[in-house]
């Protein structure tokens, strides 16, 4: 599936509101810019109320339509409340493009005393996504149109080690949205799962390994979320995720050899955090065979 051409994009999203959770930096905020040049009012979502304002004058600057509200999206109040002022002001959603998320690289082993890891990780992937969705998808239904869009991880096909937490939160939402999806079908509602690989971000950042390591650049993300607005397929996952999914489908037990082959080159979480060392020859490898996969 090729990338859409901006004119393309322009006629998915022309004059239709587009809420963007996550939308102060990173993907989210690049998926701003490019949405916005094409012609949608991005409604942006986050937490920072300064940070939302600064790519939200940015927007207007180039000539682009822009409203933000600030929102802690790991709090269910918060976002029943923003949800019922967005409909209050524009009356529907065209496209919900859940972004906003938590990514956690500790083993589970170094989690024992650490439950809310998996606490943290699911409020913001799995239950602020499945609150913000519940918000919108009557008026969906109502209108029989409308879109939702969740960036989820390669680490869902691959199995990730170390981010068992991170891991099993996008899950559920994978779920969550492949059933969803069989209901809403005939109320013309689409959903896309993207199975993203790993992408330069602040949220990769506190990792100092991943300077090193290959990733796509957040325009390069941005274009794959226009590519699921455009052409609505069920999912979109990069060929090293559809391999790593096929090969567990297949054949679990290489899967599972070649991810325990992996956790045993990269160093743990701490030392992965502090060590600004490059990756040896090994690791180079290992990323290279393996590109976009979280280790």
């Amino acid at each position: 599936m090729a990338n859409p051409s901006k004119k393309a994009i322009r006629k998915a999203v022309k004059d239709k509101n587009v809420i963007i959770t996550g939308a102060s930096s990173g993907i989210g905020e690049r998926t701003a810019y490019l949405l916005s040049e094409c012609g949608a009012h991005v409604i942006l979502l986050a937490r920072t109320e300064d940070k939302l304002k600064a790519v939200k004058d940015s927007i207007e600057e180039l000539g682009g339509k822009a409203t933000y509200y600030p929102c802690d999206l790991t709090n269910m109040d918060d976002i029943e409340k923003v949800s019922a002022q967005i409909l209050a002001d524009f009356g529907h959603v065209d496209v919900l493009v859940n972004n906003a998320g938590r990514s956690i690289r500790r083993s589970v082993h170094e989690s024992i005393d650490r439950f809310h890891d998996f606490e943290r990780t699911m409020d913001i992937n799995y239950f602020g996504a499945v609150k913000i969705v519940l918000g919108f998808l009557p008026t969906m239904i109502e209108r029989q149109t409308g879109q939702i869009v969740n960036i989820s991880s390669i680490g869902v096909l691959a199995n990730s080690p170390r981010f068992a937490a991170y891991v099993a939160s996008k899950s559920a939402l994978d779920a969550f949205s492949r059933c969803l999806a069989a209901e809403v079908k005939g109320d013309n509602v689409t959903i896309t799962n993207i199975f993203m690989p790993l992408v330069r971000t602040p949220m990769i950042e506190p990792t100092k390994l991943y300077r090193y390591m290959p990733a796509l650049m957040p325009d390069e993300a941005a274009m794959m979320v226009a590519k699921a607005i455009v052409h609505k397929p069920n999912s979109i996952a990069s060929n090293m995720g559809k391999f790593a999914s096929a090969t567990y489908s297949l054949a679990p037990a290489i899967n599972v050899g070649i991810q325990s082959m992996g956790y045993r080159i990269f160093p743990s979480t701490r030392a992965g955090l502090t060590s600004d060392k490059k990756p040896n020859l090994a690791q180079r490898a290992f990323a290279r065979i393996l590109p976009g996969e979280h280790h």
